[in-house]
């Protein structure tokens, strides 16, 4: 997809040696906000357009007329212009989140190249996210999502942050979450 950050987005189109066993799915819904919209599409190899027919047509039938229609707004020339902007936000976003979060004991071992979303170790704070998520919900208002949500290898040490709201509220959630640590 296009939401990426600090380099250009690789393409299928950009593995010519690669097309004979490339495969590549995808959505509407993150990058061109659709989400919810069900849409999306598989780029195969020729050989296995035929029995990949049929595996979708059960699961992709009938999309709905107007979610087709504004998935090809979608590809037009203005609406390019605003999720170019939208994806130039969300790496502000992304950078002002990395710069505050250790300063509060929560580092981010992997840094993101793409979607809005941060994986955080809280094990300096705590030795279960579940319980910290629920903990940060109920005395801050902060909403984060442990780790147990994305598999159990070392799930109580991590967190999922979001970075799709606001800057202003991303600060907001900052300094909640430092008084409330504190």
């Amino acid at each position: 997809h296009c939401l990426v950050y600090d380099q250009d987005p690789v393409t299928a189109l950009s593995l010519p040696d690669e097309q004979d066993s490339l495969f590549v799915i995808n959505s509407f819904s993150k990058y061109f906000n659709m989400t919810g919209w069900r849409l999306g599409w598989l780029v195969a190899p020729q050989q296995h357009v035929a029995d990949l027919e049929k595996l979708a047509q059960n699961y992709y039938l009938a999309a709905p007329t107007v979610a087709q229609y504004a998935a090809l707004a979608a590809f037009s020339e203005d609406t390019q212009a605003l999720y170019e902007d939208r994806r130039r936000i969300m790496g502000q976003r992304r950078d002002f989140l990395l710069e505050h979060l250790p300063e509060l004991g929560i580092s981010v071992p992997c840094r993101p190249q793409g979607a809005f979303y941060l994986y955080c170790d809280v094990s300096a704070i705590t030795d279960n996210s579940f319980e910290f998520c629920q903990r940060l919900l109920h005395g801050c208002g902060v909403a984060v999502t442990p780790g147990l949500d994305f598999g159990a290898h070392q799930a109580s040490r991590y967190i999922r942050i979001a970075y799709s709201a606001s800057q202003e509220r991303l600060q907001e959630a900052i300094d909640r979450i430092a008084t409330f640590i504190a």
